[in-house]
């Protein structure tokens, strides 16, 4: 009988305590979480990702076809603006330049040869011009004995003939000068062709060297030696060179949902897998009006400079974006938290709410509970402004900084409500 009383005692108080903590959690109701209004900064943002390149980046090409002989710059390499980064065979081309020049040559000589027949012409004419003026005084002369009646008519009708024949030979040297000048400017036509084919041809030669048109770093190399490149409708890409990867820039593709929200100047933070946990800074430089479109989605690129004074950032990583587009201090704030829950009944059952009536005034309507004198939910109304995703500015409300607020319910204070069984067939 000894042994069988304390084992008794044990089974009867574990049958009152177990018939009795029902009741008493009924008797408790629901048990809340709760937190405090805040005062402080908020700060809205625009989540996207984006693609970091360098600021400026210029695709270097031949404007030649030819076949590269040297490369003098690699995957990395700093280079100038100027420095020579690549040569091109260059054999083909000084043959197209001394051809050019024996052209030339031969051009200036048959433009000399002709400005010296000009001279001659131009010496026939003065010589026919002589001649004419000779033909008109022995005219004169004989115009005049026989006036006197010393010689016969046909003596000047000789005379006349000569004078006649003079003015002819004139007439004929000057259309000789006036072709052999034509001559002239076409030998001088030739040979300001000439002149342009040689520096055509020398030019061709310089491109032949490549040169860096800008200060900065090789990230991409699309040749190698011995590789032939054809110029024939589109300049060949050799290298891509970065200007300055000091200075980075972010292509944010933002929802067309939010980006009216973004502005030119707004500050930009951004993370990259290759740095966890390290922050980075930007600001908004230009919102570009093409619209992309994947999959139904429409997004529109933003423009972000970062500086990247260490060389961390790298062209093509992954940037997690958020721009700040808007920033509040010294406001009220609940937690978003707060603004989801909905009270519910002993039994777990929600409380049906009324329907709030339309409000005038700025920002949108918000509802948080706080616990009342008698420990239970009391609703406050709020108009509220703007979010960063974990709580809400407070425009207007009976709300200060301080006051507690119920965000949700503890786990396990309220038994779950039943689902609702309908019967076998039923309809809807």
């Amino acid at each position: 009988m000894k042994t069988w009383l304390p084992l008794t005692l044990v089974v009867a108080l574990a049958a009152g305590l177990w018939a009795w903590s029902p009741w008493q959690k009924a008797d408790q109701g629901p048990r809340y979480r709760l937190g405090k209004v805040e005062q402080g900064t908020l700060s809205a943002a625009v989540s996207a990702s984006g693609t970091l390149g360098a600021l400026v980046t210029v695709q270097v090409g031949s404007q030649v076809s030819g076949q590269i002989a040297e490369l003098q710059a690699d995957f990395n390499t700093p280079v100038r603006r100027g420095q020579v980064i690549a040569r091109l065979d260059p054999e083909a081309f000084e043959t197209r330049v001394a051809q050019a020049q024996a052209d030339l040559r031969a051009a200036e000589s048959a433009a000399q040869v002709a400005r010296g027949n000009l001279v001659v012409r131009q010496t026939e004419v003065a010589k026919a011009k002589i001649a004419l003026d000779d033909a008109a005084r022995n005219l004169a002369r004989k115009r005049t004995l026989v006036a006197q009646q010393f010689l016969s008519p046909a003596e000047l009708d000789t005379a006349q003939a000569a004078r006649d024949t003079a003015a002819e030979q004139v007439r004929l040297a000057e259309a000789d000068v006036a072709v052999t000048r034509a001559q002239v400017g076409n030998a001088e036509a030739i040979v300001a062709q000439r002149q342009a084919a040689l520096r055509q041809a020398q030019v061709e030669l310089a491109h032949t060297v490549i040169r860096s048109p800008v200060d900065g770093t090789v990230i991409q190399r699309s040749v190698d030696v011995g590789q032939t490149v054809a110029a024939s409708l589109q300049a060949p890409v050799l290298f891509t060179i970065a200007q300055d990867l000091r200075q980075m820039e972010v292509n944010i593709a933002v929802d067309e949902a939010d980006v009216g929200r973004v502005r030119v100047g707004q500050k930009v933070r951004f993370t990259v897998d290759a740095y966890p946990g390290e922050r980075f800074g930007g600001e908004v430089t230009q919102i570009r009006k093409a619209p992309q479109t994947v999959n139904n989605v429409v997004t529109y690129s933003v423009m972000a400079a970062a500086a990247n004074p260490d060389g961390k950032l790298l062209p093509g990583m992954t940037a997690n974006a958020r721009i700040l587009t808007e920033e509040r201090d010294g406001v009220l704030k609940v937690p978003n938290e707060a603004l989801r829950f909905r009270p519910v009944n002993p039994d777990g059952s929600p409380v049906k709410l009324e329907v709030r009536g339309r409000e005038e005034g700025p920002g949108i309507p918000g509802r948080v509970w706080v616990l009342g004198a008698d420990r239970q939910p009391a609703p406050l109304a709020l108009r509220l402004g703007v979010s960063d995703g974990k709580a809400t500015e407070v425009l207007r409300g009976e709300l200060k900084a301080g006051t507690e607020i119920i965000l949700g319910l503890e786990e396990g204070s309220v038994p779950k409500p039943a689902p609702t069984t309908r019967p076998f067939g039923g309809g809807i």
